[in-house]
Order: structure tokens, then sequence, then C-alpha cells
């Protein structure tokens, strides 16, 4: 009798089992917007994949996974349906075997024309672009507008010649990025793995920072190095805009965080490669919009400091002549990069990723024994990222990721940062023209932000415009490169403290 009694109750505690498990709920996490849902119902699929990925209100990703091995019964969602926290949006049937049905051609003949057309006309653009405006604006004609100004970035570039270096990979990049259907900046296709591998992870703006050292001439900055006084006002943009993006946070639908206010000042430095690492360890959500508007400023210097500098100073002032700078040994350009480098590592090692890698470019120019590598670097090398780059930074151009509050309020806090960063740097050139005895020209004041050579370049033309004469590129590379230092000193002090 206990031989029996014994077996019922194993045959109980088996019976679950064998009838079938109980659904598991399928929950939204957060409130959340859905992206993209990778599952469908009565699909079946194994622990670990993805079922859906979601948008969180402060533009954080969520991938949903399955936590168990079974069949998707009734998912009620579909891209762009808000969900909120909690809320059951299907249920799995967990099963210990997953059947997998693996679809055969058919029978070879053809499907009527009607059928045929029917698929040829909803595997179009326009079709896309319709269907995507019923599911959200940014899929319709968002994604029209941001392949509009994708079209004028190359305008501004080809056309204009604002930078075509930048504005013509990036303003290219975003054209693919927002066709629809293709999904080329959507993972699997090569604008999202210009951008994961080389731009989330930091290596791009590295290996630039090692051509633009290979193409610096820090001498003009060694013959003169009260100038470098110019580089470090400059940066005064960045601290400015920190504070101006926390205080944005009084706006519906935006909320930055210390970090995320830190990564978005040093767009006032006007230097890509130090906003795009800087952002990457302290923001990621925000590298793309902070990647964005950091090279379009900088591709923009000679539309937005002319006025600012004009506005500044007096005409006397513009048609100062600067004298001729002293010779650089040889030997001073060769220690520059190691004492600088000596600095980095015993006062701010934080910094030295951007500030070691500017060095060892301009070591290799420098040294006179390396001309092969620093060709290399100057040429073949920063081309081939700077492509990558540009293409990558223009993915982020796609409207469901860039037409939002959060990057509209970047976009305007980064415009501010640089105008801040010009100014303070003219203010203090005006201050050090009053205090020196030799003869300072202010407008040099506005090459202290680091887009190098665009500012010098500003710099001397708008001083030609007053005196034919008066050339100042020379004596704005001076700024121009401690600018430079100074944006990768600014990122190593907000790494350190943050």
């Amino acid at each position: 009798m206990k031989k029996l009694f014994l077996a019922f109750m194993l045959f109980l505690s088996w019976l679950p089992a064998a009838s079938g498990s109980e659904l598991v709920s399928i929950t939204a996490p957060a409130d959340a917007k859905v992206i993209k849902v990778q599952a469908s119902g009565s699909d079946f699929i194994y622990s670990g994949d993805t079922i859906a990925t979601l948008k969180k209100p402060d533009g954080n990703i969520i991938h949903l996974r399955a936590g168990v091995s079974g069949k998707i019964m009734n998912l009620a969602i579909s891209p762009y349906d808000r969900v909120k926290a909690g809320q059951i949006i299907g249920s799995i049937l967990p099963s210990g075997i997953v059947a997998e049905t693996i679809q055969v051609d058919g029978d070879g003949t053809l499907p009527p024309i009607r059928i045929l057309a029917k698929n040829l006309y909803e595997s179009t653009g326009l079709a896309a672009f319709i269907h995507g405006q019923h599911l959200d604006w940014t899929m319709g004609s968002g994604r029209v507008i941001m392949i509009l100004i994708g079209f004028v970035l190359l305008y501004l570039g080809i056309h204009k010649g604002f930078e075509p270096l930048l504005l013509v990979p990036i303003g290219f990049g975003a054209v693919l990025a927002n066709i629809p259907v293709a999904g080329i900046a959507e993972p699997g296709g090569l604008l999202y793995y210009f951008y994961e591998v080389g731009i989330t992870t930091g290596v791009f703006p590295l290996l630039i920072f090692m051509g633009v050292g290979a193409m610096t001439d820090f001498g003009p900055m060694i013959a003169n190095p009260k100038t470098s006084l110019l580089g470090a006002a400059a940066q005064f943009g960045i601290f400015v805009t920190l504070i101006g993006a926390l205080m944005l946070n009084c706006i519906p639908g935006i909320d930055f965080t210390l970090k995320d206010a830190a990564a978005i000042g040093i767009i006032g430095g006007a230097d890509g490669p130090t906003a795009i690492f800087l952002s990457s360890r302290l923001s990621p959500r925000l590298l793309g919009s902070i990647a964005v508007a950091a090279y379009s400023y900088m591709a923009l210097v000679p539309i937005i400091q002319p006025p600012i500098m004009r506005a500044l100073t007096t005409k006397a002032e513009r048609q100062i002549v600067m004298r001729q700078m002293r010779y650089v040994s040889k030997l001073e350009k060769i220690l520059f990069p190691l004492v600088v480098l000596c600095l980095c590592i015993l006062l701010l090692p934080s910094a030295s990723p951007l500030i070691g890698a500017l060095m060892f470019g301009n070591l290799v120019r420098e040294c006179g024994v390396t001309e092969r590598l620093s060709t290399t670097l100057q040429n073949a090398l920063i081309n081939i990222v700077t492509i990558f780059l540009g293409l990558g930074v223009g993915s982020k151009l796609s409207a469901d990721k860039f037409l939002s509050i959060e990057t509209l309020g970047i976009l305007l806090l980064g415009a501010i940062a640089f105008s801040i960063g010009t100014a303070s740097g003219v203010i203090m050139g005006k201050i050090m023209a009053k205090l020196s005895k030799t003869p300072i020209n202010p407008l040099i004041g506005a090459a202290g932000v680091s887009a190098v050579p665009m500012a010098a370049r500003v710099v001397n033309k708008v001083g030609l415009e007053y005196n034919a004469q008066n050339y100042l590129l020379m004596h704005a590379m001076g700024p121009n490169v401690s600018g430079v230092i100074g944006s990768a000193v600014a990122a190593g002090v907000l790494l350190a403290i943050l």
C-alpha cells in the first residue's frame, strides 16, 4: 500500500510537466516606445533571443530578450507603440523542445500578376515612406526631412567649400541612414559597423589625433608661448555649456545628468575627436547627437566665427600687424611632445589617450627618422579614418534618432558653446593686446578653439579683409594648436572628476 501511495505522488509531481507548463508573461520593464519587433506571434524562440527593442524617454535602449525557450503567444505590440512599465505585452508557452519549421519552395507556379505588382510596390521606398508615416511621422516625413538635410550638407561641402572632407561623408551618410527598407544604419548594415567599431569604442578619435599630431607644427606656440593662454581661454565655453545643459532639464522631455552635461559641453572646444572620445566614456546614449553637433559646428567655422570676431573688435584692432616670430630649433620641436607627455603623466593621466596619440603623431613628424610613418599618418591613415568617421557620424542623422527634443537641445547648446568659446578667446586677445609690450591682434584669440586649421584660416581671412598685408595665419596657429591640447586637457579633467 505504501509503495502504491508513493507511485501515485510521483505521478502527480510529473503530471504538470507532461500536460504543459504555465504561460510566462512578457512584461514591459519601463515606460518606453517600441522601436523594432524581432519576433511575432506563434514563433518558436530560444532563451536569450531578442523579442523587441524599446527606447526609454531618456534615450536609453532596452533589448527585451526571452528568458525561456518556447512558443510566443499573442504578442500585442508593433513598431512605435508606447508601452507602460509592467504592461503585459504577450506571453511565452515554455517548451523543453523547440520545433522549427523550415520553409520549402512551392511548386514553382508563377503567382498572379496582381500579387507580383503588389509585392513590387511594397518593396519600393515610396511605399515605405507612406506606410511609415502611418506608424510614426519620423518614419515618413521625418526621413524625407533628414534626407533633405543630408543634401544641404552636401551642398555646403561641395558648392560652398565648407570643410568638404567632413561635410561630404557626413551628408552622404545622412542620406544613406534614412533610406527605408535598406537598413544601412541598422544592426547588420555597413554604417552600423562603422559606428560601433570605430566611434563607440573611441578608436577613430585616437587615430584622428595621431594624424592631427603628424600634420601639426607646434613651432608657432613654442615661439610665442603666451598665445597658449588664448587656447585655454577658448575652453571657457565648455564649462558654461555644462551648466546650461543642466538648466535645460526644466524643459519637459529633457533629462540630462551631470555626465551628459559634461559630454555636451565639450562641443564648445570645437574638437570632434575629443567630443566623441569623452561622450563614449561619460554619455554613450548621447554620443550620436554630440558627434553630429561637434563635427557640424567644426565644419561651419567660416560662418559662425567672423560675425563674433567683428562684433568684439574695433577696425583698428583688426588691422594690428604682429611681429615676425623667432626661429624654433629642431631640438625644441622634438623635446616639446615628450615634455607635454611627461606633464600629462604626472598631472592628468586621464587625458593621456588623447594627449599621447597627439604627441606620438607630432614626434613622428619632428624626429626626422620616421618619414614613412609621418607620411602615412598625414595622408593614408587620416583620410581612411575620416571617411569611416564621417559616414559613421552621418548614420546617426536618421530621423528616429535625430528628430527629438534632446537632440535639438544639444544642437542649441553646441552653438552656444562654440560661440562662447570664440568670444572668450577674442576677449582674452583684447586683454593681452592691452597688456603686452609687443603688438597682438585680438583676432587670433578666435583660433583658440581647436578646429585645426580651419579657425586659423578664418582668422587670417578676416585679418586680410582689413589689412591686405596682415598675414595672421602662423600667429593664429599658436592658439589654434594650444586649443587642441586645451580641449584634451578639459576632457581629462571632466573624466577625472566624474
